[in-house]
Parts: C-alpha cells; structure tokens; sequence
C-alpha cells in the first residue's frame, strides 16, 4: 500500500498550539492534539516544549492511520487585531513532526491577513484611559 499524504494544520499562537491532521481534502481528521492536553498549568500551553509534545502525540496517531507524508499549514492568530507571527510552538512543532518519521512535502503560511475590511473597535475617539 501507497504512503498515505496528509495535512498538518498547525495553529501557533502565544496562549496554546493546536496541531490537526486531517487527509489531503481537509475533511477528515486523522490526528489532534494541543498543548493543553499535554501540560498542567494554563500558562505552559503555547511554550515550545508543550507544543514539541503535542506534536509527537500527534505523530504517532496519523502514523498508525498510515499517514507517512505531510504538507504543513502554519497559522497565527492574525487578522483585525491578532498577531501576524506564530507563536513560539510553530518551529518545534514542525521540528518534532520531521524526527518522528514523516516527510514533509511543503510548509506554508495561511495566516489571515486584513485589507482593509472591519472598523477596529473603540469608537470615533479611540479607547479613552
């Protein structure tokens, strides 16, 4: 039987780090784990060792599924008023995927980016202190 290529869909932000695996449509998760499940304490969650943890837990499972190649889709938070820039769980994250035995096709970055779109909110004068 053929490799089986998936999606690791990789959400990186400063307060947790979600990776999810889904086949190649997107539509049917293989894998998930986020560093809340792998730590104690709230504020550990989007560290890198929380997310290099997910991300082994993550591994094995799309490998019992059979799932042995992978694109990589970074995101952060982004849009109107998040952050453009992953989180410190990205890297270690796409480090712990590549040791555990997968081969990554591609890595890209679906962050949202806003052109213009919403009013942030605050009003006509701003947020007055």
């Amino acid at each position: 039987m053929a490799d089986r290529i998936g999606i690791a869909h990789i959400k990186a932000t400063y307060n947790n780090t979600i990776i999810h695996i889904t086949d190649i449509t997107g539509t049917e998760t293989i894998a998930l784990a986020s560093g809340g499940q792998v730590v104690k304490a709230d504020r550990l969650e989007g560290s890198p060792t929380a997310a290099l943890q997910a991300a082994k837990k993550a591994a094995t499972a799309a490998l019992e599924q059979g799932v042995k190649k992978l694109y990589i889709k970074v995101r952060s938070k982004g849009g109107q008023n998040g952050t453009r820039f992953p989180g410190p769980g990205a890297q270690p994250a796409i480090r712990t995927l590549t040791r555990a035995g997968m081969q990554i096709i591609g890595i890209e970055d679906v962050t949202p980016i806003p052109h213009g779109g919403c009013r942030k909110k605050g009003g006509k004068r701003g947020r007055r202190v």
